[in-house]
Formats: structure tokens, sequence, C-alpha cells
């Protein structure tokens, strides 16, 4: 890989990451538009490290208060006493579903599950989720019925099931933060809450998977001086720029929709069914 490819797949990165849009698919896509070699499932995951410090820089002091409250809880015998120590535990158990689900189906996620046909089909059943999600957020906001905001008013319920569906993540195409952020909605946090617990809940699972590849593929990834600079350089390129999309998407869902990112998704699906049906690209990934 070169230099200018891998600083481009970490600004890719960095940009979809934490917008409800898929950073694996784009991932996949770019490449294959561009006429590069796919990056590979190893390489996303171990470029994500560089969102994971982005979003650990923009969270801090949620994450700080976390990690007290969970000493506290566990010193305490009260794991549920505080919202804190609550949530420390709902992020370490939805976070078991995808370490399990995505360690036991690890071929098919580096396999079959990159074909452009799936990354299609998964933008297009997640695009119809979000908009499942907005229509039921209108129709209780019209009944007078708000969604829960911050942390304090999550629920253990909410956490359990948004780290269910972070599973679905593991498909391309789909968005961690899109499938959370809308079980959150649905769960009847606001959105902003949503997302913020959807960002807290990546933190251990996009850690470990980036350590996990880095250290299985170790001989690809690092087997080399050019190597090491291309993983180092899309790392640090997808943290700066993740660090401003989270920043930004926090501030966002606080007043508005996820309509431009329904409307972004189905564009960018239908582009991708022409491209694929034209020939352009290959529903396999090259390299």
């Amino acid at each position: 890989m070169k230099l200018i490819e891998a600083i481009t797949l970490g600004i890719v990165q960095g940009l979809t990451e934490f917008l409800p849009i898929s950073s694996t698919a784009h991932l996949r896509i770019v490449p294959a538009l561009l006429g590069w070699d796919d990056p590979g499932a190893a390489y996303s995951a171990v470029i994500q490290c560089g969102t994971l410090g982005a979003v650990c820089l923009a969270l801090q002091r949620d994450i700080r208060k976390l990690i007290f409250g969970f000493v506290e809880g566990l010193l305490s015998g009260r794991p549920l006493a505080t919202p804190e120590s609550r949530t420390s535990l709902m992020i370490i158990l939805g976070t078991l579903p995808i370490v399990l689900v995505g360690f036991a189906a690890r071929d098919f996620i580096r396999g079959e599950a990159r074909r452009l046909e799936a990354v299609i089909t998964a933008l297009v059943i997640t695009t119809g989720l979000m908009v499942a999600a907005e229509l039921f957020y209108s129709w209780n906001a019209r009944r007078g019925v708000t969604g829960r905001g911050g942390l304090e008013n999550v629920r253990l319920r909410d956490g359990l099931i948004m780290g269910l569906t972070q599973v679905l993540a593991l498909v391309p195409g789909t968005s961690r933060s899109a499938v959370t952020i809308v079980s959150g909605m649905f769960s009847g946090l606001d959105r902003a809450t949503a997302a913020r617990l959807s960002f807290l809940l990546s933190l251990p699972a996009v850690g470990a998977a980036g350590l996990l590849e880095a250290w299985q593929q170790r001989a690809e990834i690092f087997g080399s001086n050019e190597a090491i600079m291309t993983a180092a350089a899309g790392t640090l390129s997808a943290g700066v720029v993740g660090y401003v999309a989270v920043r930004w998407l926090l501030r966002l869902l606080s007043t508005q929709t996820l309509w431009p990112f329904i409307f972004y998704r189905l564009a960018l699906a239908a582009l991708l069914a022409w491209s694929l049906a034209s020939g352009w690209v290959q529903a396999t990934a090259t390299g």
C-alpha cells in the first residue's frame, strides 16, 4: 500500500467511523472505486485504533467518570448503585456479544461479508431501520413523549439492547453507530444520548479488534518499514479526523435528525449498485 492510499483511507475511516454511514463499507468501497487493492479487514481494524484514541479524547470526562464509578461499585459491592457504575457494567456486558460473534465468524467477516452485494444489502436494510427509528421518534414527539437524555437516565436494558445490535456492524455497510443509535432511540433515549452511549460502547470492541488483528496479522502489517509507516499514517489521520467528526456529530444530533445520513446511505447504495452492475467495480476484493 502506498502512503497516499494509507492517509486517504485513514481520513475516510476518521470521517465515517462515528457517522451512521459505515466506515467498513467506505473502506471497502473507496479503494474499489479508485482501483486500489482492498486494504482488508485487518488493516481496517488496526486504523480503527486511531478513531479509538479520538473518542477517548473527545469523551475523556465521561470515560474518567465511568472508570471511577466502576471501581467504586466493585469496592462497595453495589455495581448498580450509581449511573456511572451501571453504565460501566452495561458497556462491559454489551461488548460480549460482538466479541464472541466476531471471533466465531471471523472467516466470514474477512471474506464473504466484504462482497459488494453484502455491503449494498447491509446499507439498504440498516437505512430502513433508521427510517423506522426516525418515524417512531417523531410519533412519540407528537404525543409529547420525549427521549430520555443524559447517561444518568440510561437503563441497563438500553445498553444490553445496543450491545446485541452492535453485532450487526460486523457486516460492512451496517454501521456500528447507526444500529446502536437506532436501537437506543427505540429504547427511549434521545438521539444525542444514544450517540454518546454508542461511542462509549464502541471503545472495548474497537480496541480489542484492533489489538487482536494487529497481533494476528503482525507479519503483514508490521513486516517492513514501509508497512509500519502506512499503518501509522492511516491510524494518525483517522485519529485526527475522527476527533473532529465525533465532536461535530454529538452537537449535530442534539438538534438535528438522522435524515441527512439516511439520504446519503440510499444514494451510496444506488451508486454502488450501478457501479457493480456496469462492471466498474468487482464484487470481490482485489489484492
